[in-house]
């Protein structure tokens, strides 16, 4: 069984930047993306960024982005691929949630952040918190 662990959370004031990390136990099999996913209080968990790490495969190293994060967030990953970041800059209050560290397989071609039913492995979360 894959075990993917987040860390990086915390409390920070708007304005602010935070890196998550996640690092997965094993190389994720049957996969071939890593994605950050939040759910804020009292709200549905959404995608928030992808990339895709096919050895080989010309959509490797692909990233989508929700569009609330645009030109905020970088997800970017080691030569391993076992650790992927979120790197979140210029935090809003609207930032504010669980983030989730998830494997799954998806095309790369549809552009978007993989819906949740595509998710083969959950990480436990990480809270990040941002204030005014």
């Amino acid at each position: 069984q894959v075990q993917l662990v987040e860390s990086g959370g915390g409390s920070v004031q708007a304005g602010g930047s935070l890196r998550l990390s996640c690092v997965a136990s094993r190389r994720p099999a049957g996969t071939n993306y890593r994605a950050w996913y939040r759910q804020a209080p009292g709200k549905e968990r959404v995608g928030v960024a992808v990339i895709y790490t096919t050895d080989g495969a010309t959509s490797d190293g692909a990233t989508n982005y929700a569009d609330s994060v645009k030109g905020r967030f970088t997800i970017s990953r080691d030569s391993t691929d076992n650790t992927v970041y979120l790197q979140m800059n210029s935090l809003e209050p609207e930032d504010t949630g669980m983030y989730f560290c998830a494997a799954g397989g998806y095309p790369s071609s549809i552009g978007t952040v993989p819906p949740q039913g595509s998710v083969r492995y959950w990480g436990q979360g990480t809270q990040v918190t941002v204030s005014l």
